[in-house]
C-alpha cells in the first residue's frame, strides 16, 4: 500500500474514533420522561402528572422500596410532578444486604442470650411463621377466555399473559390488595391498574375499557375492577402480568392449574 494511502487510512481511522468516543461519553436514551446515559451519572425520570411512586417503579422494573429508599421518599411515597425520580443507586448510598442485616440481626445482651435461648429460640420460629404468611397470596382467574400470548423470561414483550376476550366483559381483582395506580399513563399498556397485595406481589391489569376503582381503594380477590377493553392494543384483551419484588413473574407459577370458572 502506498505511503499515501496509509496515511489517509489512519487519519480516518483516528477521527471515527475520536467521533466515537465523544458519542459514548454523552449518548441519552429517552424513556417515556426518563433519562437515561451511558455513565450511570443522570439516570433519572421527571414524574408526569397522575404517576405514582409503584407506576415508575414498574415501568422500570424496579422494586418500589428500592426507589424510595434511594430518593429518600418515605412513606406514604407521595412524589410531586416535574419531581426528579432517581433510577441508580450511587456506590454505598445503599446496600439492600446491610439493610436487611440491620433490620434483622438479634438485640439482647450476653446475660440474656444465655438465660434466654428457648425464648429466642421461640421468638425466631414465630417471626418466621409470621413472615410467611404475610407474603403468602391466593391467587384467581382475573377473567376468562383464551391465552393468546404466553410469558417469556427472555422476550420483554411477553411480561405476563395475553387473554382474549369480549369488550365489556368483566376484569376482576386475581387476589385481594390495594390499588396503587388507576390510569393510563405507562405507554402501551392503555387503561392499567395496579394493585399491591403484599411488600412482594403485585398485578396489573392492562388495555380495560372503563375503570371502576380508584387509587388507595381497597378490593377484595373477585371484586370486578374493570370492563376489558382494547386500549393501546388492536382486539379486546387483558393484559395480566404479576411481579415479585418489582420483576415480572409467570402468573402460570400462581394462578390456579384448572381453567376460570367466573
Amino acid at each position: 500500500m502506498a505511503l499515501r494511502s496509509r496515511l489517509q487510512l489512519a487519519a480516518f481511522l483516528m477521527i471515527a474514533g475520536l467521533i466515537l468516543s465523544a458519542c459514548s461519553s454523552s449518548r441519552f436514551v429517552a424513556y417515556g420522561e426518563g433519562r437515561y446515559s451511558s455513565n450511570n451519572k443522570s439516570v433519572v425520570h421527571v414524574v408526569r402528572k397522575s404517576e405514582t411512586l409503584y407506576s415508575i417503579a414498574w415501568q422500570y422494573g424496579y422494586d418500589f422500596r428500592k426507589l424510595a429508599q434511594w430518593n429518600k421518599i418515605p412513606a406514604p411515597y407521595t412524589i410531586y410532578p416535574k419531581q426528579r425520580i432517581k433510577l441508580y443507586k450511587k456506590q454505598g448510598e445503599w446496600s439492600e444486604e446491610k439493610t436487611e442485616k440491620k433490620a434483622t440481626a438479634p438485640q439482647f445482651n450476653v446475660s440474656k442470650r444465655i438465660n434466654n435461648k428457648s425464648a429466642v429460640a421461640g421468638h425466631t420460629k414465630a417471626t418466621a411463621v409470621k413472615t410467611t404468611i404475610r407474603q403468602k397470596v391466593k391467587w384467581h382467574w382475573p377473567t376468562k377466555g383464551k391465552i393468546i400470548s404466553h410469558y417469556s423470561a427472555t422476550d420483554p414483550g411477553k411480561k405476563g399473559l395475553d387473554i382474549a376476550g369480549k369488550m365489556g366483559q368483566p376484569v376482576r381483582a386475581a387476589a385481594s390488595g390495594v390499588v396503587v395506580y388507576s390510569g393510563n399513563g405507562l405507554r402501551g399498556y392503555g387503561n392499567l391498574i395496579i394493585i399491591k397485595h403484599n411488600e412482594t406481589y403485585f398485578s396489573a391489569y392492562a388495555h380495560n375499557q372503563e375503570i371502576h376503582v380508584k387509587e388507595n381503594e381497597k378490593v377484595k380477590f373477585g371484586q370486578k375492577i374493570a370492563d376489558m377493553g382494547s386500549t393501546d392494543t388492536d382486539k379486546p384483551m387483558l393484559h395480566f402480568e404479576i411481579r415479585r419484588n418489582g420483576k415480572p413473574s409467570n402468573p402460570m407459577k400462581y394462578l390456579p392449574k384448572n381453567s376460570y370458572k367466573g
